[in-house]
């Protein structure tokens, strides 16, 4: 399996995700939730939520989540479900970037799931 990144291509975080992986020589896909109509299927966001958490999943700090109507907010807060259909519909809210896959040669070839850019975490793990 090789590394996929998602997120949206125009966002500064990504920019250094992707730098950083240049630099580190790793090779990965890049999913753009704004290009061609791919969004996000259910089934990955909530592996996402279930493997690290819907409050690192969702960024509530972004001006889409600021957007929405209180009531949506607290529809998500109260239930997960609603919170993964909002991260389908409302990509921007999902923490970016998602770096996930597998390195044969590296990381003792365990599968990687990150959330957020941490220039530390991705030198301890690909490098």
């Amino acid at each position: 399996m090789t590394i996929t990144i998602y997120g949206i291509k125009s966002c500064s975080t990504m920019k250094k995700a992707f730098t950083k992986l240049d630099e580190l020589g790793v090779s990965y896909d890049f999913h753009d939730y704004k290009k061609q109509g791919q969004g996000i299927d259910k089934d990955s966001v909530q592996r996402w939520v279930d493997e690290l958490g819907i409050d690192k999943v969702l960024n509530k700090r972004g001006t889409t989540w600021r957007k929405l109507t209180d009531e949506q907010k607290q529809a998500a807060d109260a239930n997960i479900d609603t919170a993964i259909d909002l991260l389908i519909e409302n990509t921007s809210m999902i923490k970016r970037p998602i770096v996930e896959g597998q390195l044969a040669d590296k990381n003792n070839g365990q599968p990687i799931l990150l959330c957020g850019f941490d220039e530390d975490e991705f030198d301890k793990i690909f490098s």
